[in-house]
Order: C-alpha cells, then sequence, then structure tokens
C-alpha cells in the first residue's frame, strides 16, 4: 500500500512537471506579506489582502538591467542578471507589503501609512542578505566539510568529490532546518499559504482555465519553475563545478590563509554556477529535455512541501487578483 501511494505521488508529480512545462508565456511570482506578488517579462502586480478585508493592488514595470544593456541576455550571464533582478524586485514588494501591513486608522478613520525605505536602504537589505547567505550556505558547510573528514580520517581533503558531496549536503540540511525553524511562526505560516496561492494559480492559468478560486483549489501548492527548485539545482551544479575546477588551483599558503583563499574563490564561482542552473532550467523548458526535466526538479518540489501550505479561499483570492493585474499589465503596448 505504501510502495502504491508513493508511485501515484510520483506519476502527479511528473505529470504537474508536464503541464507547467507547457506555459503559455512564462509567469512567476513571489509571496510577500499578507499577499502575493506576479510579474510577466515587463510587469508585475502586488496584491495585498488589508486589515479591512478588501485588496489594495499595486502596479508596475518589471526593473530589468537586459533590456539597457543586450549582453547580459547572454547563456551563462543572464542567470545571474535574472537572480539580481528577483532579489531587487522582490525586495520592494516586501518593502511595499510591509507598509501595507504597519498602516494603521488614526482617529479621524484615514489610513496612516508607514515610512518606505529608501533605495539606499534597499541595497542595504540586498548586501546584508547576500553575506548572510553567504555565510550560512558557503563558509559554514566548507568548514563543517573539513572538520567532519579530519574527524573521520578521510583522504583527499579539499580535492577530493566526497568533500564537496558532503559540502552540498550540509548545505542541503542547513537550509530545510532554516525553513522548518522559520516555519513555527504565525506570520511564515501565513507567507506560506500565500505561497502555495501563488502556485495554484499560475498552474491555474498555464491549464488555461478561468481564473477564479473553484479552479485554482483543485492544483497542487508544489511548482517546478519555483525559486526553491532553482535553489536545489545550485546545489548540485556547485558540487560538480567545485570538484571539478577546485582540484585544479594551485593554492599558496597554510591552516587558516588557504581555507580562506578556497573560500573566495567559490564565492567567486556562485555567479558561473548560478548561470549554468539558470541554463539547466531554462533546457527543462524544451520538448526534447522534457522527460529529463522531473529528475532534476523532483528534490526540488519535495522541499516545497516546506514551504508551502493550503491557501484559504481568500488568499487564493488575493493570488488570481494579482495575477489578473500583472497579465493585463503584460498587453499594455505602452509597457516596454
Amino acid at each position: 500500500m505504501a510502495s502504491l501511494k508513493r508511485n501515484n505521488r510520483r506519476s502527479a508529480l511528473k505529470s504537474l512537471v508536464t503541464a507547467s512545462l507547457c506555459a503559455p508565456i512564462a509567469v512567476g511570482g513571489q509571496a510577500v506579506i499578507e499577499g502575493v506578488m506576479m510579474r510577466g517579462p515587463k510587469a508585475m502586480a502586488i496584491a495585498i489582502r488589508r486589515a479591512d478585508g478588501g485588496i489594495f493592488v499595486k502596479e508596475g514595470k518589471w526593473r530589468s538591467f537586459g533590456r539597457k544593456l543586450t549582453f547580459l541576455k547572454w547563456p551563462f550571464i543572464r542567470g545571474s542578471v535574472v537572480l539580481a533582478e528577483a532579489m531587487i524586485n522582490g525586495i520592494q514588494a516586501l518593502n511595499f507589503s510591509a507598509q501595507e501591513a504597519l498602516a494603521g486608522i488614526d482617529n479621524d478613520g484615514k489610513r496612516t501609512n508607514a515610512d518606505n525605505l529608501s533605495n539606499k536602504a534597499i541595497a542595504l537589505a540586498m548586501l546584508s542578505s547576500v553575506a548572510v547567505g553567504l555565510c550560512l550556505f558557503l563558509v559554514i558547510p566548507h568548514l563543517a566539510s573539513s572538520f567532519l573528514l579530519k574527524i573521520l580520517g578521510a583522504g583527499g581533503g579539499v580535492r577530493s568529490f566526497a568533500f564537496h558531496a558532503l559540502d552540498g549536503l550540509i548545505k542541503m540540511l542547513i537550509f530545510i532546518n532554516y525553513i522548518l525553524l522559520i516555519g513555527r511562526m504565525a506570520d511564515i505560516k501565513r507567507l506560506f499559504g500565500y505561497h502555495g496561492a501563488e502556485h495554484k494559480a499560475i498552474y491555474t492559468y498555464e491549464a488555461n482555465k478561468e481564473l477564479c478560486i473553484a479552479n485554482a483549489k483543485g492544483y497542487s501548492t508544489l511548482h517546478p519553475r519555483c525559486g526553491t527548485a532553482f535553489i536545489m539545482v545550485v546545489v548540485f551544479v556547485s558540487i560538480g563545478v567545485f570538484a571539478t575546477v577546485i582540484p585544479l588551483i594551485s593554492f599558496s599558503g597554510t591552516g587558516w590563509y588557504v581555507t580562506g583563499e578556497i573560500i573566495l574563490t567559490k564565492i567567486s564561482l556562485m555567479l558561473p554556477i548560478a548561470g549554468i542552473a539558470y541554463e539547466i532550467t531554462r533546457l527543462a523548458d524544451k520538448d526534447a529535455m522534457r522527460r529529463f526535466a522531473a529528475p532534476l526538479i523532483y528534490p526540488g518540489l519535495l522541499i516545497q512541501t516546506l514551504t508551502t501550505s493550503n491557501p484559504t479561499d481568500d488568499q487564493l483570492e488575493v493570488a488570481i487578483e494579482a495575477l489578473k493585474r500583472a497579465l493585463k499589465m503584460e498587453n499594455d503596448q505602452s509597457i516596454d
């Protein structure tokens, strides 16, 4: 019985992958505080559920570096650019949702707005996020792998494949435990509900069905183009790149000095790694590569069982409204 359930689940996930890869145009999104941001290639819409129960939507252009500098669209370069664009637009969407969440009502019954973040504050938030991310998912796994291999008495050190496989495993464990830890917070649980609503709304659109709550409720909260799936591809690619490149480099010095050299080398390799991971994700959209997509995406779908939850009807309503407004803007010829 257990085996049958596993097989049914795998078949369902493969069907979801195939369906999503047939999307009419690529749309994406992000859960924000009490809302969802939806985007197309050139526009985005952020829908927020206000305290009074109403839905407020902010529309805007999707900020893209590639529109002005075409070389940023070249293969293996565009992946890092897309990642940076997602961070910039995503933090702005989170800033807007935080303002709406903190807005109050004064004694005259009028809305009071929270302070807006300046561009400098947004840049500082991005740099802080990158620094924390590099520490959690690059420096700590590297040091932990060195420590564990010494305890186990395994040879080869940082030039061995075993070192980098262990490094990747530790990254995944840190990521999973981080999600489990923050997932205990009430606000994050709400965020996971909006994350699930975002995926259900996108599935409904990709199936060419009317965007309504009744249709969206029938779809999964797991989506193969989610950023969580991309993170898992980045981890797998980093194992291969580090195991290939690091042994080819001659590092000078000893002790902490050479450890610092290796960590800086790994940091410098993250941009090409992101570029390769992005190209793999794009290849998964090609018909000829479709049958290879499911095994690559499957680990990311499993992780999404931690970062999404079944949304309420009011959360689905918000996600659908955001997607409708984003699609409307995509068809606006004045936006280029």
